[in-house]
């Protein structure tokens, strides 16, 4: 039998057969999956959600954690404990929806960089957003208002935001070549960076009193212990806003990814387009980072098991990547804090435990064609 490709919408190949009798293997199997794999995530939200809120060092009935959240949503009338409320509503609440949200915007991040850069190992921190957030929240913790100058004012989240946004601007410069962006050079300019600003973070560690030092390191491996409802409101419409911007970018993604030529011929101003997703997964990086963090693994694992799935298609992973990325942290920290109570452990190592063993069996567990 053979086959012939046709052209098809930007990240779709249509195959016909050709010749008496061919006939066209279905791909029905796969959508299958896909469309149960999609229903199920949507299930699995709000009841990974709920038992996140429910379990920790005190376990609280779901049905008190439903009234809880009815009461404060709709004034239903509470029927749950003062305690119970004050747990659900002030702690796990605004930490869990955090858990979602900056997970949901590493993934979505993470995958968007590596079509940009063309790179399957970029993940958020590649350019060397997080080095400069953390240099910059550490610089507050460790010397403080007087020594911090400016920066103290900002508080830790503002002058995480402020490093990343600088760093950002250094990398964007640094990767130029002609006036135009340059993936190789950009990677080397973000890691050149990620390496100095390392070194002064590190410098900063070593000059840390022990208390302190406890502080910084928890803070550098990633943890959402500190979110709080007042500071959820800027970060969620921010990850939102951005979210929807990419999702609906799809089919331009598509064209990206099948090369400069497809790309430029359906009319797509490569070099706006670039400069506009590396800001916007900057970003959501330097929101994740200012508020979390620095949250490994979630951006890496979460695109390349969604892909296995899915298929490169934008249209499709991007979706599913934004829950995979959401739950996946969610549940993390939700293992964080229970695994080993009362020490609660930071969420880069939990991400990093679970994550590249679910990872590696997928890898290796992978369809053939189905790229990684």
């Amino acid at each position: 039998m053979r086959t012939t490709a046709h052209p098809g919408p930007p990240g779709r190949v249509r195959l016909t057969a050709a010749g008496p009798g061919a006939q066209i293997t279905p791909r029905a199997p796969r959508r299958i999956s896909l469309r149960l794999a999609s229903g199920l995530l949507v299930i699995l939200t709000p009841v990974v959600v709920a038992l996140a809120v429910a379990l920790g060092p005190v376990t609280i009935a779901p049905g008190d954690v439903v009234s809880i959240v009815l009461h404060h949503l709709f004034g239903a009338a509470p029927t749950a404990a003062a305690v119970d409320d004050h747990i659900v509503w002030e702690f796990r609440v605004p930490r869990v929806l955090l858990s979602l949200l900056a997970g949901a915007a590493l993934a979505v991040a993470g995958a968007v960089l590596q079509t940009v850069i063309r790179n399957p190992l970029a993940d958020p921190y590649v350019l060397g957003i997080a080095s400069g957030a953390s240099l910059g929240a550490v610089s507050v913790l460790v010397l403080g208002a007087t020594g911090a100058g400016f920066l103290a004012s900002l508080g830790v989240s503002g002058a995480a935001f402020a490093g990343a946004v600088v760093t950002l601007a250094i990398v964007l410069a640094l990767g130029r070549r002609h006036g135009r962006l340059d993936p190789p050079r950009l990677i080397l300019s973000g890691v050149a960076v990620t390496y100095l600003f390392q070194a002064g973070t590190s410098f900063l560690q070593l000059t840390a009193s022990p208390d302190k030092l406890s502080t910084v390191l928890f803070w550098l491996l990633g943890s959402v212990a500190g979110a709080k409802w007042s500071e959820l409101a800027v970060p969620a419409v921010a990850v939102v806003l951005c979210l929807g911007w990419l999702l609906g970018q799809g089919r331009r993604l598509n064209a990206l990814m099948m090369g400069d030529d497809v790309a430029s011929a359906l009319g797509i101003g490569l070099a706006r387009f670039r400069t506009v997703l590396l800001v916007i997964c900057a970003l959501l990086t330097a929101l994740v980072v200012a508020v979390a963090g620095g949250v490994g693994f979630v951006g890496l694992i979460a695109p390349h098991f969604v892909r296995l799935l899915s298929g490169p298609n934008h249209l499709r992973s991007l979706p599913l990547t934004s829950l995979v990325g959401g739950l996946f942290l969610v549940v993390a920290d939700l293992a964080g804090r229970t695994v080993a109570a009362p020490l609660e452990l930071p969420l880069s190592v939990i991400t990093a435990v679970v994550g590249v063993p679910v990872f590696l069996f997928a890898l290796l567990h992978r369809r053939p064609g189905v790229p990684a």
